[in-house]
């Protein structure tokens, strides 16, 4: 007698499946706060019949990632954090281009990725150059709580 327990025919058809257990809850409730965010201030779901501009929705979760980046937790007249309003921002942006209510107002395209390699070799030659410089100045420690 056998101390496996056989595998259940579900589980191997449900392997090939996107496995949405990957995305995390805490991010998930984030992204819905920030929708219910949008769907309290402009009604659900408002965006696809009259679409979305690319560049506002792109300026808008910048803006908000650079608050956060720069030690802003949440929009201080809604109290939503904002990391929350970039989650919505992005889920939006996607949202749009999946339905193809995107309108594509981006600039030209601009060789961004051979620029972005071309710099990382000259970043490892000032590595080089500079191996011991000093440490970087940051707030040092680990971001583990929501703020009251």
């Amino acid at each position: 007698m056998s101390d496996t327990k056989p595998t259940n025919p579900k589980d191997r058809a449900a392997s090939h499946r996107l496995d949405l257990s990957l995305f995390p809850a805490t991010a998930r409730a984030f992204g819905a706060l920030g929708m219910t965010e949008g769907d309290c201030k402009y009604g659900g779901f408002n965006y696809r019949p009259s679409g979305v501009l690319a560049s506002v929705y792109y300026a808008s979760t910048n803006r908000h990632l650079d608050a956060w980046f720069n030690g802003e937790y949440a929009d201080p007249k809604t109290g939503v954090p904002h990391l929350a309003s970039a989650l919505a921002g992005i889920a939006i942006i996607i949202d749009a281009q999946v339905c193809g209510v995107l309108k594509d107002d981006r600039p030209p395209q601009a060789p961004v990725g051979p620029l972005i390699r071309d710099f990382e070799a000259k970043v490892k030659a000032l590595h080089d150059l500079f191996p011991a410089g000093p440490a970087r100045h940051t707030n040092v420690g680990v971001i583990n709580e929501l703020p009251k």
